[in-house]
């Protein structure tokens, strides 16, 4: 900004700061540019006898840029106020700034007395914040009014209907399209992955890799790494890093922190703290994602030395860090340690304890077999306790011997979640654990009476790509027959070793 300060003196100096073409290229770059300064943008313009469109969109640009779309919005009315006519350009900047139904409702009628409502940039832009405002019906009428088959605007109603969980709408638009690009596989991936679809997302971006590799983004990888690490798709995740390291990717924050969550969440915690050295720039979220890789994977000290490392030279430690700090605590000889961690979060950093935080401290102490102290927690709580910060006391319970207290936190837990059948079944554990049959059979005959579906366990294992999901006694899987003849020779061969 200083070399254009000092340009901006010498037009005044010589008479051309009365020229438009000098201003606006001078209100511009201070707006628009990432070494810019929005309040001299803002002087300049000012000084501006009668502003053209083109200074006009750069400081509407520019305020929504620095989130600060209600000034966007009163240059539209200065705009209006002096008689300068908008274009494209100033209604898909305005539209952008809009953050309500009525608000877009206006620009949109401004849009079409102004003869714009046809223009294909427009209505991507509409479809976008009707869709962001739920209202994805008068998007899709929008999107109707369009005057020819377009890219860009099915791409937008795409990312709109995944937005608001109608990922079926969404499949049905993009198997529609007569021309797809990377930008609307992206939009469809992203949705797949927003809406816990991983598996459909791993698919589909299979088979953008088969079209062209050459143009995959990095926002992109970034989603389907996510996607990776959810279901455990190690050989897509690995080929991802693969595919970094061959075109020369460097790792950036979000691209190196979404690889190091994929590696924790499959087990390969090495080649995690592999790529968290190696980034060259690391923010609290890097540093976090780390942190409770290492928690995750049972390196419990490592991860305690790291949070240490990143109060003395990291960035500040928020919510997240002190999840995955507490979670790495979870030893009895750890108990103090958590404490004072739990104490550190609101006296040195200002963070208030979620309930995410009461819920790793309860897991402690109640795995220590501090179950009194556990409970004087709940009870001290500023928020209700939940079912999981209940089933954590629970479980600590029956891990203790601890029946009484176990029976009256189990009967407070099956009212607190009636439809949740781990309860029960933790319950009907502890009864069981005592020789309690009677309390079992009541358990068993309440879930019955109450209509409770038993959520089956599963696991999953990735072969060749593929990722096979099995349930519990299953026998759905197309080589059932084969596996269990398998585990049948494998149990067989157990008993010989014992």
């Amino acid at each position: 900004m200083k070399e254009v300060k000092q340009i901006h003196a010498q037009t005044i100096t010589q008479g051309f700061a009365r020229f438009t073409y000098i201003t606006n290229k001078l209100v511009a770059f201070s707006a628009l540019s990432q070494h810019g300064d929005m309040r001299y943008a803002e002087t300049v313009f000012n000084q501006i006898m009668i502003p053209n469109a083109f200074a006009c969109n750069s400081m509407m640009h520019g305020f929504l840029k620095n989130a600060e779309s209600q000034k966007g919005l009163s240059v539209y009315t200065k705009m209006r106020r002096e008689g300068i006519g908008p274009n494209a350009r100033t209604f898909v900047v305005l539209v952008k700034a809009c953050d309500g139904l009525r608000l877009i409702g206006q620009i949109h009628c401004q849009i079409v007395k102004f003869g714009h409502e046809f223009d294909d940039y427009i209505i991507s832009s509409l479809i976008s914040v009707y869709s962001k405002c739920g209202a994805v019906e008068v998007a899709r009428r929008v999107f109707d009014q369009r005057l020819s088959e377009n890219v860009v605007c099915s791409t937008s109603l795409i990312s709109g209907y995944c937005s608001n969980g109608l990922i079926d709408e969404a499949r049905y638009l993009f198997d529609a399209m007569p021309e797809r690009n990377d930008v609307s596989y992206s939009a469809m991936v992203s949705g797949y992955v927003w809406n816990g679809l991983f598996n459909e997302a791993i698919e589909l971006f299979r088979e953008l890799k088969s079209r062209s590799c050459e143009t995959l983004k990095a926002s992109l990888l970034v989603c389907v790494l996510n996607a990776c690490a959810s279901v455990g798709a190690f050989a897509e995740g690995k080929w991802i890093h693969w595919f970094l390291h061959e075109n020369g990717f460097e790792y950036e924050l979000e691209l190196g922190t979404a690889l190091i969550d994929f590696y924790a969440k499959c087990g390969c915690i090495k080649d995690a703290l592999e790529i968290f050295g190696s980034m060259p720039k690391k923010d609290v979220t890097t540093w976090s994602a780390m942190i409770v890789g290492l928690s995750l994977n049972g390196k419990n000290g490592l991860g305690l030395e790291l949070f240490k490392e990143m109060e003395e030279k990291g960035p500040k430690p928020n919510a997240v860090t002190f999840i995955g700090a507490l979670s790495a605590c979870n030893q009895e000889t750890l108990v103090n340690e958590a404490w004072g961690l739990f104490g550190r979060m609101s006296k040195v950093y200002g963070i208030s304890p979620l309930i995410e935080h009461y819920g790793c401290m309860v897991d402690i102490l109640a795995r220590a077999g501090r179950l009194k102290q556990a409970e004087i927690l709940i009870r001290s709580m500023p928020m209700e306790a939940d079912g999981g910060i209940w089933g954590s006391l629970l479980n600590g319970c029956l891990m203790q011997g601890h029946a009484e207290l176990g029976d009256r936190v189990g009967k407070l837990l099956i009212q607190l979640e009636p439809q949740h059948s781990g309860r029960y079944v933790l319950l009907a554990n502890m009864y069981a654990a005592m020789g309690s049959w009677e309390d079992v059979i009541w358990i068993r005959k309440m879930m019955k009476d109450r209509k409770v579906v038993t959520v089956a366990a599963w696991s999953f294992i990735e072969i060749d790509g593929g990722v096979h999901k099995f349930l519990a006694d299953d026998k759905s899987h197309s080589h059932s027959r084969k596996i269990y003849k398998v585990l049948d020779q494998l149990k067989g061969e157990l008993k010989c070793y014992h």
